[in-house]
């Protein structure tokens, strides 16, 4: 179910994972050539994707 980027924190091995609207959450790392998402390594590019529609599989019941 799409649901927007409300707000992000670290988990214990230190990758960022998206706070979503749902309450849920999902990682979004940087880890080239896998995922390309340099705009998670400062604070600047997270808050350009706050409001970022991501698909959650929790809430999808997957």
């Amino acid at each position: 179910m799409p649901q927007a980027i409300v707000g992000y924190h670290v988990d214990e091995e230190g990758h960022w994972v998206a706070d979503l609207a749902c309450g849920h959450g999902q990682h979004v790392r940087h880890n080239p050539p896998w995922q390309n998402r340099p705009w998670t390594q400062s604070e600047e590019g997270r808050r350009r994707h706050l409001g970022e529609i991501l698909y959650c599989r929790k809430c999808a019941g997957e």
